[in-house]
């Protein structure tokens, strides 16, 4: 998903490096809310 080839470029800059990391931080933050939240619901069953 990420890394040299993810980009259809060889090479990234870093500041497009800067901002994959952050959409794939956003992304399991994300994931991990969802997990929570299944974890309190299955709490209450």
């Amino acid at each position: 998903m990420y890394g040299c080839c993810g980009s259809g470029r060889g090479f990234l800059t870093k500041e497009e490096k800067i901002e994959m990391l952050k959409e794939y931080k956003e992304s399991l933050e994300k994931e991990a809310q969802g997990v929570s939240e299944r974890i309190e619901e299955m709490k209450k069953e």
